[in-house]
């Protein structure tokens, strides 16, 4: 089996990657928004509308 992320081959500890780096390069990517899983739930889409509309600088 291979690393996702860089193609080494995995270790037991890490599964299913190689090292903890390749773990939290993983885990940094859903945590930023890299990975998303796509959804056509109405609700999904208002709540993500509103949480964009709240970053936004509101204008003068």
């Amino acid at each position: 089996m291979s690393c996702p992320i860089c193609d080494a081959e995995t270790t037991k500890g890490y599964r299913p990657f190689c090292s903890r780096r390749c773990a939290d390069v993983d885990l940094a990517r859903w945590v930023n928004g890299s990975y998303a899983v796509p959804s056509d739930d109405l609700e999904d889409i208002e709540a993500a509308t509103d949480a964009v509309d709240q970053t936004q600088p509101k204008p003068h």
